[in-house]
């Protein structure tokens, strides 16, 4: 990734540019890794080394800010980004039976990413949608008041 080129129009170009636009502000790792992560969809090591050589950070700084905040990936994440919600009121009311329905019907557990790339599923804690428990999203689709059942269904809209 160390190549550097002018065209603006591949992932590398991009990354280059974000980190000359970035370079001399205070406090631009978070937002270079942010832009990184959009172009690329996860932040694999050669990205976190040429961000690292750009801003003139050391890598193991920048690993430590991409490993401590979940916001950030090391492994590439699916089309489909989903969040069952865990937090009191969604448990309460059955989220972790709709989480284990979406865990049987992809066959992947909390943390990765189906064969295809096209499903990802995280937990959280809470998605500031209460009123809607038991909650799930999928990139900014809200679905809320859900039962097991309703998973198939969910899932069906995304299948091409």
């Amino acid at each position: 990734m160390s190549k550097k080129c002018q065209c603006g129009e591949d992932k590398i170009c991009q990354l280059d540019k974000v980190i000359k636009e970035h370079k001399d502000m205070a406090g631009a790792l978070i937002p270079v890794l942010h832009k990184a992560q959009k172009i690329f969809g996860y932040l694999p090591m050669a990205v976190q080394k040429q961000i690292s050589e750009g801003l003139d950070i050391s890598l193991a700084e920048i690993y430590g800010v991409v490993t401590f905040y979940s916001e950030f990936s090391t492994e590439p994440k699916g089309k489909y980004q989903i969040n069952v919600c865990l937090g009191t009121a969604c448990y309460v009311k059955g989220a972790n039976d709709i989480l284990d329905q979406f865990k049987k019907q992809l066959k992947i557990d909390v943390g990765q990413t189906t064969s295809d790339n096209k499903f990802s599923m995280n937990a959280c804690r809470c998605v500031g949608a209460c009123g809607l428990a038991p909650v799930v999203t999928i990139n900014e689709e809200v679905y809320g008041k859900l039962v097991a059942d309703d998973v198939k269904e969910i899932l069906e809209k995304y299948l091409d």
